[in-house]
C-alpha cells in the first residue's frame, strides 16, 4: 500500500499522473495491475482510473469528480450541472460532460458519461470539493439552448425553478459568448417568467431583445398535438402558457 493513500488523496487520475506518482511507466504499470487486483483502484476507462475507498468499497469520489478528469478540458454542464447544483427534478443516471477534445460516450459504474461539445470557454469554475463545473448563469443558459437534446422543457423549468439567484451581468456576458439570436430569443422569453424570482431587471430583457433580430423561431419543435402561439416581443413560437408546461408536462427524447 506504499501509494494508495497518495492515490486516494488524489481520488481520480490518469495514467500519466500514476507514472508520476509512480516514479517511471514500468513501475506505474505493475502498480496498476497489482492495485487493481487488491481492490485499491479500479479503471473507470482506458488510461482514467479512481481510488476506493477500503471502508465501504466504493469509488473515493463523486461522478461529478470523475467527470472533470476524462479529458484535460473536461467539466460536467447541462442537466448534470443542475444536479450538481441541487436543482435537478429528475433522478439522472448520465452525466453530461463538455470538452474542447472529443471523447466516446462510456458507462462506469450505471452511469454513462456523455460527451458535449463546449459551447464557450466561460463561466467553468473548479468547486471547493474539486469539481469541475458550469457556474449558475451558464448552467441556465446552457439548459436552455440545449433542453431539445438534454432535459426536456418540462425539466429545465423545474431546474430553473429550483435555482437559486443568478446574476443577470453574467448572463448577458455568457449571452454574448455564444452569440447566438435564437438563445437570446429563447433566453428572454424563458427568463421573463423568472423575473421576479431573480430581480432581473427591465434593462436585462431590453438588451435581450435588442439582440434577437428579425426571424421567427419555434422555442421547441412542436407534435402535431401541441397548441403553440406566437409571442411577438419574442419573435417566438410557444405554448399558450409555459409554466403550467409543469403540471402537464412536455416530453422529449433525452439525446445527446
Amino acid at each position: 500500500m506504499k501509494h494508495y493513500e497518495q492515490l486516494l488523496k488524489m481520488g481520480c487520475f490518469t495514467s500519466d499522473e500514476l507514472y508520476t506518482v509512480a516514479g517511471n511507466k514500468k513501475t506505474a504499470e505493475s502498480l496498476v495491475q497489482n492495485y487493481q487486483k487488491k481492490g485499491y483502484i479500479r479503471s473507470v476507462k482506458r488510461g482514467l482510473y479512481v481510488a476506493v475507498d477500503l471502508a465501504t468499497e466504493e469509488p473515493a469520489v463523486s461522478k461529478f469528480r470523475i467527470a472533470g478528469k476524462i479529458t484535460p478540458s473536461s467539466y460536467v454542464s447541462h442537466h448534470a450541472a443542475f444536479e450538481y447544483y441541487g436543482c435537478a427534478n429528475q433522478v439522472s443516471y448520465q452525466v453530461e460532460v463538455s470538452s474542447d477534445t472529443v471523447f466516446h460516450p462510456f458507462d462506469y459504474a450505471g452511469i454513462t458519461y456523455a460527451y458535449i461539445g463546449s459551447r464557450i470557454s466561460e463561466g467553468i469554475v473548479t468547486r471547493p470539493d474539486g469539481v469541475r463545473v458550469t457556474d449558475a448563469e451558464r448552467t441556465v443558459l446552457d439548459g436552455i439552448h440545449d433542453f431539445e437534446k438534454v432535459m426536456g422543457l418540462e425539466e429545465l423549468l423545474r431546474c430553473l425553478e429550483l435555482m437559486p439567484l443568478v446574476k443577470e451581468d453574467k448572463l448577458l456576458s455568457y449571452l454574448s459568448a455564444y452569440g447566438k439570436q435564437v438563445l437570446y430569443q429563447k433566453a428572454g422569453y424563458i427568463l421573463e417568467h423568472y423575473r421576479d424570482t431573480w430581480n432581473l431587471s427591465d434593462s436585462f430583457f431590453a438588451a435581450c431583445e435588442a439582440r434577437i433580430g428579425k426571424s421567427k423561431r419555434y422555442l421547441y419543435k412542436p407534435t402535431a398535438y401541441d397548441k403553440m402561439e406566437y409571442n411577438r416581443r419574442w419573435r417566438l413560437v410557444v405554448p399558450p402558457d409555459l409554466m403550467k408546461i409543469t403540471n402537464k408536462g412536455v416530453n422529449f427524447d433525452a439525446d445527446v
